[in-house]
């Protein structure tokens, strides 16, 4: 399921249509070797697509971990009664598909359609959410809405596994509900943060729905907005299947780099406590 998969496109990404004369006919597949890793190395749009989903990473990852950690504390703390609701109703947005999610944002998004853009034009505050500076923020909202009660229960599942005794011991010791959160029940779940982390990290790296979709209502965000985007755009408006899978084998690459540095630097720290 994985490995014939990446095998086929490191295959695919070693060759390309090679076409006579003015493009006419059929062409025919010629080894081309590493040209198409070199092509997509040095495609400008792609290095940019790059630092766009970089950018994204640095707001998203720390804001979805950080809020859906706080959430399962409040939780598990007992301060919020009807637990079981109030847990539903954060994790009913992940039940939303994707796309659906993104089309419902992008009508809140949308000027002349958008109530909330009409409410703050009555208060005379005016905000473009398609704009250049805001565009990204408004992507990652989409993903935080639609990831966060996922994540919450995660790592509420994590605080319900811990032995009470720790925390009566930590009460008994007289610290408080902010103390006992932070230095007793978060650095034991630190292996289900570690997991969450890792897991947005990917996720992260792997965003199209939500830019594929703003790309048609704004300029902002072009055809090879992301990685994944730019991978779409040679595959299936270009045509070149050998590109596509090159930067696909890349974006792999990356992805299992990260990955293995997130679990790497999460057990240099397990050893050190």
């Amino acid at each position: 399921m994985f490995l014939v998969p990446v095998g086929y496109a490191i295959y695919l990404s070693l060759f390309s249509e090679d076409h006579e004369g003015l493009g006419f006919g059929g062409g025919r597949t010629v080894f081309t070797g590493l040209r198409s890793y070199l092509s997509v190395l040095q495609d400008p749009s792609f290095l940019t697509g790059f630092g766009t989903i970089a950018l994204y990473c640095v707001i998203f990852v720390p804001l979805v971990v950080i809020s859906a950690l706080a959430l399962a504390l409040l939780l598990d703390s007992g301060l919020v009664r009807m637990r079981r609701t109030a847990q539903m109703l954060v994790y009913l947005p992940h039940a939303v598909p994707g796309i659906i999610a993104a089309v419902i944002w992008l009508y809140l998004y949308t000027p002349g359609l958008s109530p909330v853009i009409k409410l703050f034009a009555q208060a005379d505050i005016t905000i473009d959410f398609l704009g250049l500076h805001t565009v990204l923020p408004s992507i990652v909202n989409i993903a935080l809405w639609s990831g966060l009660g996922y994540n919450m229960i995660i790592f509420y599942a994590a605080l319900q596994a811990l032995p009470r005794e720790v925390i009566e011991a930590a009460t008994i010791d007289g610290a408080g509900g902010i103390r006992t959160a932070l230095q007793v029940k978060v650095p034991i779940i630190r292996g289900s943060v570690v997991m969450v982390c890792m897991f947005s990290l990917i996720g992260a790296l792997q965003l199209f729905t939500e830019p594929m979709l703003m790309n048609q209502a704004t300029p902002m965000v072009n055809s090879r907005f992301t990685p994944n985007m730019y991978i779409y755009d040679a595959a299936f408006r270009r045509n070149n299947y050998g590109l596509a899978s090159a930067a696909s084998v890349i974006l792999l690459i990356v992805t299992c780099v990260l990955s293995y540095a997130v679990t790497r630097w999460s057990g240099r720290r397990e050893r050190r406590a």
